[in-house]
C-alpha cells in the first residue's frame, strides 16, 4: 500500500554495512520516492561491486540519481554534490515525487542540509601539484600549519589530508577553523526527515563480513583488474574506495584472496566506525537503533511513523 507522503525530503543516512539501501528502496515505493545517492563513490562510472552499487533491477524498481555521473579521472567533492543535489531534488519535485536522500557520506549531507561552509573552492593547479607531494610531506605540512586538523583527521586518506592543505595555503587560515565556525553557525538546529540507522556492532561486524564476502562472489577482483586497465590508479579520490585499494594492492604483492578478504573487511569495520562516530557527533536527527531480527520493511515502518507525525 502506498503512504501519502509529507512534502519534505526523506534522509537517511547510516555507516557501510547498516541496511540503509534496502530500507530506502521499500521506503521510496511507499511513499512514490526517487533515491539521491549520498556516496562519494557510486558517483564514478564502473565502481560497482566494490561499492554496492544498485542493481539494474534495482534501479529500474525506483529511480536513482548521482549514480555513474562522473569518469574515473574527474574529480568529485561536496560542492559538486550539492550542485548535482539541487538538480535532481528539482527534477524530482517537477514529478510530483518526494526525494529521498541515501547514503553514508557525512560531509555531503552536512553541505546539503547546512551549507558548504568558508572553506575556498578548490585550485585545480594547486590540487595538483599536492596531489604528486608524497603523503608523508603533506602530513608534516599539515602537524605544523593545523595542529587540530592534524589531531582529528584520517592521515592515511590522500584525499582528505590534500584539501586540508589545500585550503590552509589558499587562506593562509587552518582548515579546522573553519571548519569551526561552520559547525558552531548550524548549532543547535535540529534536521527533520533525518534518520540515522546503527546496529549493534556484532551485528554490523557479522553483516560487513557478508558484505564483504558478496563482493568478492560478485567479482571484485575481476572489476578492480579492469578498472586498473581504464586508469583506477591515477585517481585518488577513486582509489580511496575500500574494497578496491586492498585489492590493487594486494594484486601487486601476490597476496592470497583469503588476506585480501580479510584486509578489505578490517579496513570496512574501521571505516564503518569511523561514519558512525561522524554522524553521531554532527548529524542533528533521529538515531535509529536496528535490532538484529527486525525486518527491512519494520525498519521503514518506524521511520515512516517519525516521519509522518
Amino acid at each position: 500500500m502506498t503512504t501519502c507522503a509529507p512534502a519534505n525530503p526523506l534522509f537517511i543516512a547510516g555507516p557501510t554495512g547498516v541496511g540503509k539501501s534496502e530500507v530506502a528502496m521499500i521506503l521510496a515505493e511507499r511513499i512514490k520516492g526517487e533515491i539521491i545517492t549520498v556516496d562519494s563513490m557510486q558517483v564514478y562510472r564502473g565502481l560497482n561491486v566494490g561499492t554496492a552499487k544498485p542493481s539494474e533491477a534495482d534501479q529500474a524498481r525506483v529511480s536513482h540519481h548521482l549514480l555513474d555521473i562522473c569518469r574515473l579521472e574527474e574529480h568529485f567533492d561536496a560542492a559538486r554534490f550539492v550542485q548535482c543535489a539541487r538538480q535532481a531534488v528539482e527534477t524530482i519535485l517537477e514529478r510530483g515525487r518526494v526525494p529521498v536522500f541515501c547514503g553514508g557520506t557525512g560531509l555531503y549531507f552536512k553541505a546539503w542540509l547546512e551549507g558548504l561552509g568558508n572553506a575556498p573552492p578548490g585550485s585545480a593547479e594547486l590540487r595538483a601539484e599536492l596531489e604528486s607531494t608524497p603523503l608523508d610531506s603533506l602530513v608534516a605540512e599539515l602537524e605544523k600549519g593545523d595542529p587540530e586538523a592534524y589531531s582529528l583527521m584520517d592521515l592515511k586518506n590522500p584525499r582528505r589530508v590534500v584539501r586540508a592543505v589545500e585550503v590552509l595555503r589558499l587562506t593562509g587560515k587552518p582548515f579546522s577553523k573553519q571548519r569551526a565556525v561552520w559547525q558552531r553557525d548550524m548549532a543547535g538546529k535540529v534536521t527533520n526527515g533525518l534518520f540515522i540507522l546503527c546496529r549493534s556492532t556484532e551485528d554490523l561486524h557479522a553483516r560487513i563480513r557478508g558484505r564483504v564476502e558478496k563482493m568478492f562472489q560478485n567479482g571484485l577482483v575481476e572489476e578492480t583488474r579492469q578498472l586498473l586497465t581504464q586508469g583506477l590508479a591515477f585517481n585518488r579520490t577513486a582509489m580511496q574506495a575500500i574494497g578496491y585499494r586492498q585489492v590493487v594492492e594486494g594484486l601487486a604483492q601476490g597476496e592470497s584472496l583469503a588476506m585480501m578478504k580479510e584486509k578489505v573487511t578490517i579496513r570496512t569495520r574501521q571505516f564503518a566506525r569511523r561514519q558512525l562516530i561522524w554522524f553521531r557527533k554532527h548529524a542533528r536527527g533521529i538515531q535509529l537503533e536496528i535490532p538484529s531480527d527486525q525486518t527491512t520493511n519494520e525498519t521503514a515502518e518506524r521511520i515512516l511513523q517519525d516521519w509522518t507525525v
